[in-house]
């Protein structure tokens, strides 16, 4: 859904004037809601490989342009592979995430500790190296990256040996010379995996704690809510809560956004618990899930991982022609650039975002678990699936929804966001 209200339609919606019974408004995470929130993984961007979806924003990783793999030696850089992903970023017309760490053998502190991309890739670097590398980094693509993160999973010791203490030292260090290069930039901070609950615990708390002492010297905190592989929805939901419960401990300000930089679901692991290849159909409810729940809990951002052909690696495969791919289009067409108003279902209800006026409704109807109970607002005519599937209904009808959300207005609506658009 391309399109934002009118600002009295959006007062409307601030006073409760909507045509439905919720609960209490959750916290907004911008509104009308950014683009931004749509990321995605792109493994071949560098090479120009570009999704047949829209979407907001890019998170290089993975990408081959980590700092190992550009500043291969002490002042020596290859810059084409983060030259031609920046560049096809653009023009793409999305924002760029930029992830500075790991560190390169040839500055690593001690050359065991971390494999990927490389030998030492997990070692705390010099101090002097790391602004070098960060001062190179903006220099170059200044007003070209939109936001900077400082590490890949800074509490796992396979991407990261340091402590807490040094992590927070990273990042004001980086800090300090991202906003003198470029002020407009977002500067992310290390993200934690939460599913991995004792070096969570271990890390995150401490990592914050130290930012706190240097006067937050971030724009956003970063997670990965990956679950178990065994789990889904309704664990990322609780994730994100605890995460936020970290947070109100050490009062992160508010101004600070929260970010999921990395998720899917059905990854291997923790320890015994094997992947699980997740159905299409039900895959393709749970990304757009994903990014309903992100609406009601105050997540900024979501980067699904990640834009490629299966490789074993994650349990819902998001490409060309999947159902995923048909999802992640359909989530962004019906809530992206839209006001909304949003609330947390309770006894039995479903949870709901309702775009919109009372004349001309359109409301988003989904669960994290289970199936919850909704009725069809007055006005609303369609119901549409995540697959960009429509079908008549009457006003008044009370529906179950399960495990996919469900899209609820006009027939003119729904046939606009199935025409879908981009950028």
């Amino acid at each position: 859904m391309r399109r934002a209200l009118i600002a009295a339609v959006a007062g409307a919606i601030a006073l409760g004037s909507v045509a439905l019974t919720v609960p209490s408004q959750a916290a907004s995470v911008g509104n009308p809601l950014p683009t931004t929130m749509f990321g995605q993984h792109v493994p071949g961007i560098a090479n120009g490989t570009k999704p047949t979806v829209p979407y907001g924003t890019v998170r290089l990783w993975d990408a081959g342009v980590a700092w190992g793999q550009v500043n291969q030696a002490k002042g020596k850089f290859w810059w084409n592979g983060l030259d031609g992903a920046i560049q096809n970023a653009n023009a793409q017309k999305v924002s760029s995430l930029y992830v500075l760490g790991s560190t390169p053998t040839w500055a690593a502190t001690n050359k065991k500790q971390g494999t990927y991309p490389n030998k030492g890739a997990a070692s705390m670097p010099g101090m002097a190296n790391w602004k070098a590398w960060v001062s190179a980094v903006v220099s170059r693509y200044k007003d070209s990256i939109d936001s900077y993160q400082i590490w890949n999973e800074a509490n796992l010791s396979t991407f990261f040996a340091g402590t807490p203490q040094q992590m927070a030292d990273l990042t004001q260090a980086a800090y300090k010379i991202i906003k003198a290069g470029d002020p407009t930039a977002k500067v992310v901070s290390a993200s934690s995996t939460v599913r991995l609950t004792a070096s969570y615990n271990k890390f995150f708390p401490a990592y914050l704690t130290a930012l706190k002492k240097k006067g937050w010297p971030v724009d956003a905190i970063a997670i990965h809510t990956y679950p178990a592989g065994n789990q889904g929805p309704s664990e990322r939901v609780d994730y994100i809560n605890k995460t936020k419960a970290d947070m109100a401990k050490v009062s992160v300000p508010a101004a600070i956004e929260l970010w999921d930089t990395e998720v899917n679901f059905g990854i291997k692991g923790p320890g015994s618990i094997a992947e699980r290849n997740i159905a299409p159909a039900e895959g393709a409810g749970w990304l757009a899930t994903t990014y309903l729940d992100n609406m009601t809990l105050g997540v900024a951002r979501s980067y699904w991982y990640f834009w490629a052909p299966a490789d074993g690696r994650v349990g819902i495969v998001t490409n060309d022609g999947t159902p995923a791919a048909t999802a992640f289009a359909t989530i962004e067409r019906w809530v992206g650039n839209a006001f909304y108003s949003c609330a947390r279902g309770t006894n039995g209800a479903a949870n709901t975002c309702q775009m919109g006026d009372n004349t001309n409704p359109e409301v988003v109807a989904w669960v994290s678990s289970g199936t919850g109970k909704f009725t069809v607002p007055a006005g609303a005519t369609t119901q549409c699936d995540v697959m960009n599937s429509c079908s008549a209904i009457a006003p008044g009808t009370s529906v179950t929804i399960g495990s996919s959300p469900l899209w609820f207005g006009s027939a003119s609506r729904a046939a606009t966001n199935q025409q879908g658009s981009g950028f």
